[in-house]
């Protein structure tokens, strides 16, 4: 099989400290921090003169990580609407597994989150929520029900 795993997701953000601390309320556990330049920086993603910083973040699981991204140079930029819909082309978001929803959100506002619409219930098996976070990222909560 050509495909061993999915590695991770990568979010450029503008605060590597605010995002840092805002998956960490979420629960998810810094793995590493590093800063990324020179040449092969520069070959990988396609740009000259890179400089950033990273932090690789997991789920308590080990399974999930996100990568959060803070361009130094070239600076990073803002394509279209910084608070795009959920309905927008390209990647949307990202989802998370919590164990009640109400008080993750709650904790999450304290780092600035907000609300988009409200939590919902799907049948008898979810509730759910879409949340924007630091840098304008949309996560997705569910709150499995039983």
């Amino acid at each position: 099989m050509p495909l061993q795993r999915m590695d991770n997701v990568g979010i450029v953000v503008d605060d590597l400290d605010a995002a840092v601390a805002f998956f960490t309320e979420l629960g998810m556990e810094v793995e590493g921090r590093a800063r990324i330049e020179g040449l092969f920086a520069d070959q990988a993603v396609g740009l000259d003169g890179v400089r950033s910083e990273i932090a690789m973040m997991r789920t308590p699981d080990g399974h999930g990580k996100l990568e959060l991204v803070q361009y130094h140079a070239p600076a990073a930029i803002r394509d279209g609407s910084h608070n795009p819909p959920p309905n927008t082309l390209g990647l949307h978001r990202v989802m998370f597994a919590v164990d009640d929803i109400d008080d993750t959100v709650a904790r999450l506002r304290l780092h600035g989150a907000e609300l988009i619409g409200e939590v919902a219930r799907y049948e008898d098996v979810y509730r759910l929520c879409y949340l924007r976070g630091p840098s304008g990222i949309l996560l997705a909560l569910a709150e499995r029900i039983g």
